[in-house]
């Protein structure tokens, strides 16, 4: 099994405010297994396809903390990034610290204000299957300081901002050792609320947009933005019970 490649996105786990219920929630609408971990984790919880490691998640610990997913990049030196974050005008939210035996974990804020974290890997490498459905096949990062980002995730990852389009709107794909990775979208326009802060998106793979949504409609969740076509395929953005927000995608075949 090869190490995660460092400087690609590698993980993405939950924190929510009732963790059995998305639990509920994201085995129905995904088909995932959950494998809850011991009191020494806090209930930390690995969702598995196919018995293969694809997202995590765990409870709140924060007064006033959202619910919410986070991006993980993967890294061999979490505290080297965290200088690095420094550095570039980000901010160290919480430094680099073991998680036993699994790895070593640090959460940043970009310079923009958008929450990311890395994952510098120990017996836990990270997510183990990409891009079929049920599993994560894309982030993206929303932000009104793209230039300011674009320097940003360059000087600390050494990605390099491509500019593309999308419907006809500017998009970035970020490229790591010439390898499309990642996105970037300027919010720009009404769609944008001036209280919605920047943020980083992740999109799990589905074999049925329409289908997968009104699904997770049944479950209790809420959808932010219906199905909609793209160049790439069709995609919807939703809302768990408890308010954690990502988007799924039908990719064209």
């Amino acid at each position: 099994m090869n190490p995660p490649t460092p400087g690609v996105p590698n993980w993405v786990d939950l924190g929510t405010a009732d963790l059995g219920d998305a639990i509920r929630f994201y085995t129905s609408l995904f088909g995932w297994e959950a494998e809850v971990s011991g009191e020494e984790y806090g209930g930390y919880t690995t969702f598995r396809l196919d018995g293969r490691a694809t997202a995590g998640a765990g409870p709140l610990y924060g007064e006033g903390q959202p619910t919410a997913w986070s991006t993980y990049i993967a890294t061999d030196d979490a505290d080297e990034i965290a200088a690095r974050v420094e550095a570039a005008g980000g901010k160290v939210l919480v430094a680099p610290f073991d998680v036993m035996y699994q790895g070593r974990m640090a959460a940043f804020l970009d310079q923009a204000g958008a929450p990311f974290s890395v994952w510098q890997a120990g017996t836990m490498r990270g997510a183990d299957i990409f891009d079929v459905p049920g599993a994560l096949t894309w982030n993206e990062l929303t932000t009104r300081d793209v230039e300011g980002s674009a320097a940003f995730y360059g000087s600390v990852f050494g990605w390099v901002a491509r500019e593309s389009s999308m419907n006809g709107m500017d998009y970035i794909v970020w490229e790591h050792e010439g390898r499309p990775i990642a996105g970037m979208q300027a919010m720009d326009g009404d769609e944008w609320p001036d209280d919605l802060p920047p943020r980083w998106m992740l999109y799990f793979a589905v074999a049925d947009c329409d289908d997968s949504t009104a699904y997770a409609q049944s479950l209790g969740g809420r959808i932010v933005q219906p199905p909609t076509t793209l160049p790439i395929g069709r995609f919807a953005v939703l809302d768990d019970p408890q308010g954690g927000t990502f988007s799924i995608l039908q990719p064209n075949s």
